[in-house]
Parts: C-alpha cells; structure tokens; sequence
C-alpha cells in the first residue's frame, strides 16, 4: 500500500514540474542547497528570491536520506488590504531525503508571501507549514 501510495505522490509531482514550465521545473531539480537549511528535520527553510523582474519562492527541507519527503512552496498575494491571500504559483517536489522546490516568477506589485509545507510525504499529520512575513 505505501509503495502504491509513493507512486502516486511521485506522479503528482513529476506533472506539477511538467506543468510549471520549463525555467521552473530547471530551477526546482537544484536541490544542492539544502545543506544550508536549518538543522531542524522535516521543518521547511523558505526564502525568496528577486530576479530583476519577479520573485521566486523557495523552499528547502533536511530529512532523512531513507525517508520519502514532499515539499510544496507557494507565493501568495493580497490585492488588498484585509482580502484573502490567493495562491499566485506553486512547486511541489517528492524525493528520497532533503528535498528543495522553487516557484516559476511572479511579477506583481501586491503584497507577497511566501509559505511551504514539507516533511514526510506519507505521514501528512507530520508534515509542518511555515510562512514569511508580508513583504
């Protein structure tokens, strides 16, 4: 059953990589980073990132090298003060071990957030969400 449901958490993951495109699904597989992230297992480490023209949400998680690990960054932003956050753009990555996924650009002058789940991709009552502050 756990291997079943592992298949189908690599699946979602292979198509949310295919559909964020091409630039993203590059930038979310540079997963050499993770050394860097707080030594707190399972606990993401979220960041953005400025391009020039946009901002990129990133993510990254220690774990386990034997354990199956989801990470999921989102940006989210507000149109208004005391409006709900909506989710602009989204990565999802499934691996063995520390696992790190980047969001393709957002470029827009709404306030921004950036928030990640991640830990272990079959226990989801273990998994912890983070998010910045409003920037």
């Amino acid at each position: 059953m756990r291997a079943r449901i592992a298949a189908v958490m690599m699946a979602v993951a292979g198509i949310a990589g295919l559909t964020a495109g091409p630039a993203a699904a590059a930038a979310a597989t540079t997963e050499n980073d993770t050394a860097t992230c707080a030594a707190v297992v399972n606990t993401p480490c979220i960041s953005h990132q400025h391009d020039g023209e946009g901002v990129f949400g990133v993510a990254q998680v220690s774990a386990d090298p034997g354990q199956l690990t989801v990470v999921r960054v989102e940006v989210r932003t507000q149109k208004a003060w005391g409006s709900p956050w909506g989710t602009v753009a989204s990565a999802t990555t499934v691996r063995l071990g520390s696992a790190k996924a980047v969001t393709p650009r957002v470029v827009t002058t709404d306030l921004r957030m950036i928030c990640a789940t991640a830990g272990p991709a079959l226990e989801a009552t273990q998994q912890v969400t983070t998010c910045t502050n409003p920037f």
